[in-house]
């Protein structure tokens, strides 16, 4: 058995990323830890879910719970850094924020967890985050960081497929133009989101694990609610999007391969 640390900046961000990966982990009788540094309390919530910021973080703090146990997550470890809400955002400037957070001494946070848990693998975000939210971008920053201190070489940088992402919003805005619109392929074009497929060089196939993927993100209902976008997609639409996984690995070149990639 190994031992698998994922690193997440809020609740719910283990699901869409990860989530496939954790399933498969732990139902091959891997040990997986999953670390989060924030509570999330800046996310947006429906109308009357909750009374505000602090009531937030304790609601996604329960979601997440219920998301790892379906998931087969063995331990969540909070960080209880202060959510620093979208770039840009007075949130950003907060000295409690991970964004403000010394990136040595979280990483040295990290690096206990990956210590006590002698792990062999660590999963964190490519270097932008997936797109450009501040506390993912830390999340790289300081994953990498923790993985040199506790000696872990087998670092995996979590992203989307960003050509995949364009060859599936292109044949839905043919199937479906109703949900995929032309506007709406401009405007993912023109954003910084994901991976460009020539800089990716792991894959991890999560099909079977779908079923978990879903559930974990029906379990995180302050954010996602029964109506996310991913939750109204057509079953074989979600399938063709998120049934494998994407990581870059830190070692340039690809040369660096783990024992569930």
């Amino acid at each position: 058995m190994s031992t698998l640390v994922t690193f997440h900046a809020h609740p719910d961000d283990e699901c869409m990323v990860t989530g496939g990966t954790i399933a498969r982990s732990a139902a091959e009788g891997h040990r997986v830890v999953l670390v989060v540094a924030t509570g999330g309390e800046m996310g947006e919530y429906p109308e009357g879910f909750v009374s505000g910021p602090e009531e937030l973080a304790v609601a996604r703090r329960e979601e997440l719970a219920r998301s790892a146990e379906i998931l087969g997550v063995a331990r969540v470890v909070h960080l209880a850094y202060r959510d620093s809400g979208m770039a840009g955002t007075e949130a950003n400037q907060d000295p409690r924020c991970f964004a403000q957070a010394d990136v040595a001494e979280a990483a040295r946070r990290l690096a206990t967890v990956l210590s006590e848990e002698s792990a062999d693998a660590v999963t964190v975000y490519d270097a932008n985050g997936g797109y450009g939210h501040p506390d993912h971008i830390m999340v790289h920053r300081v994953g990498l960081a923790a993985a040199r201190m506790a000696g872990v070489s087998e670092v995996f940088q979590a992203t989307m497929n960003r050509d995949h992402m364009l060859a599936l919003m292109e044949a839905a805005s043919k199937e479906h133009p109703e949900m995929v619109s032309a506007e709406m392929r401009a405007e993912f074009e023109s954003s910084p989101f994901g991976t460009p497929a020539s800089e990716i060089d792991t894959a991890v196939d999560v099909s079977p694990y779908l079923g978990k993927k879903l559930d974990s993100l029906r379990a995180h209902a302050s954010q996602i609610g029964s109506t996310g976008f991913a939750l109204q997609l057509p079953e074989e639409a979600f399938a063709a999007a998120f049934s494998t996984e994407w990581f870059i690995s830190a070692t340039a070149g690809g040369r660096q391969r783990s024992w569930i990639f």
